[in-house]
């Protein structure tokens, strides 16, 4: 596999020496966008100073963003995208000066696909507290030194706040859909429940209504491995020489995650037991197979993420639930009046499939009755990335709405 195609995407597959060659060097401190790198497709909008949930004010926020297709005159054909925690807004496209990573959703979105960018203003942002292009902790402060572990706590609704916002300077005052799966499905479903009259259609994949004591016990575990690294420096790391920042406890959080966002099936049947090399991992200091897969993936994803990003998107993942100060979830559900696709994948380990029934069975608009669209698939969490014909055919059906 490329290194430059995100692994979230892709079914998984054996390391080969040739991908091994491809991370020679040493990772760098951060793997954030920085100012003064090559912009790419980026764009960027000024959306102010920003009130946070929890108190307090974040000031000049920025927006990163890429828009695909053309906003017709009427301003009623935008589609906003959330993307998962470690993605950003390189939806579709090649790799490129500021791009290391390929679209992860090319095969969903573009000329002709699910979401027809010859039809649909498809707009995605990377979300607030990121970290490429959108202001996070790898972001300069007011005191013109990075946020770090300076920046402030942020929650799910803070995030959403920041994309109203957004959309208000974009002139869109109601979405045609907003689409997002996993970290980007406790985003679309905020916004409907924050915002539902600026949404026309809703799209929640593989995600939850309110984080479980499971599912925040995972993130802190994840969060964990970062802070333990003796090179994350309380978050203080961003002058650090190639190869002296806290690679390994991000490597470490990510080959954690890896193991929900794969089914054990599919790991199981991909790499049994197998060796990773000729010698043997029974004492004879060999690897077995699986081992190699999940640090290659974890080392990779060193070279485009920041510590500090990972530790504040994980965090503002466990604060999330629908239902907080508005009466308890089924309350806050009963606002999801507009068609709504409720996808759930029956492998998935992270968010399992009683977590999206219970969304069906609360949103009035649920184009599946009380039920969710059920995903058949090997590839656990990640199948929302993909099982490109199947979720993009549920796509195409919500939008014909």
């Amino acid at each position: 596999m490329d290194w430059q195609t995100p692994e979230d995407s892709s079914p998984s597959a054996f390391i080969t020496d040739a991908n091994v060659r491809e991370l020679v060097g040493k990772p760098p401190a951060s793997g954030a966008w920085r100012e003064g790198d090559p912009v790419g497709d980026r764009l960027f909008s000024q959306i102010g100073d920003l009130e946070l949930e929890r108190g307090g004010v974040l000031p000049n926020v920025r927006i990163a963003y890429e828009t695909f297709g053309t906003l017709d005159a009427a301003r009623d054909n935008a589609i906003l995208i959330d993307h998962a925690l470690t993605g950003d807004s390189h939806v579709l496209g090649l790799p490129s000066p500021g791009h290391p990573t390929a679209g992860w959703w090319g095969d969903v979105v573009g000329p002709g696909r699910a979401i027809d960018t010859d039809r649909w203003f498809v707009v995605v942002p990377n979300m607030l507290g990121g970290c490429q292009g959108t202001t996070g902790p790898a972001s300069y402060a007011p005191d013109g030194v990075e946020w770090g572990a300076r920046f402030p706590y942020l929650t799910i609704r803070d995030q959403v706040n920041a994309q109203i916002a957004f959309a208000d300077k974009l002139g869109i005052d109601r979405w045609a859909a907003v689409i997002g799966g996993s970290m980007g499905g406790m985003h679309s479903l905020e916004w409907a429940v924050t915002a539902p009259e600026r949404v026309a259609r809703l799209a929640v994949l593989a995600s939850p209504a309110i984080t479980t004591a499971d599912q925040i016990a995972k993130n802190s575990v994840q969060i964990e491995a970062i802070r333990t690294d003796p090179a994350f420096h309380d978050g203080a790391y961003y002058e650090a020489p190639d190869g002296e920042g806290p690679h390994r406890g991000l490597a470490l959080a990510r080959r954690i995650a890896l193991m929900d966002y794969r089914a054990s099936h599919e790991l199981n049947t991909r790499f049994d037991r197998t060796w990773q090399s000729s010698r043997s991992p029974l004492g004879e200091g060999g690897r077995y197979a699986v081992e190699s897969y999940l640090d290659f993936h974890g080392n990779k994803f060193t070279r485009r993420f920041d510590a500090n990003s990972y530790v504040t998107l994980a965090t503002a993942m466990s604060s999330h639930d629908i239902g907080r100060d508005r009466g308890g979830v089924e309350t806050a559900l009963g606002r999801l009046t507009m068609p709504t696709l409720v996808l759930a994948i029956d492998t998935d380990r992270l968010f399992p499939v009683e977590d999206q029934e219970r969304i069906a069975r609360g949103a009035p608009g649920n184009i599946d009755g009380d039920a969710p669209y059920l995903v058949h698939s090997e590839f656990g969490h990640d199948a929302f990335l993909i099982e490109h014909e199947i979720v993009g055919a549920q796509l195409r059906r919500l939008l014909e709405h």
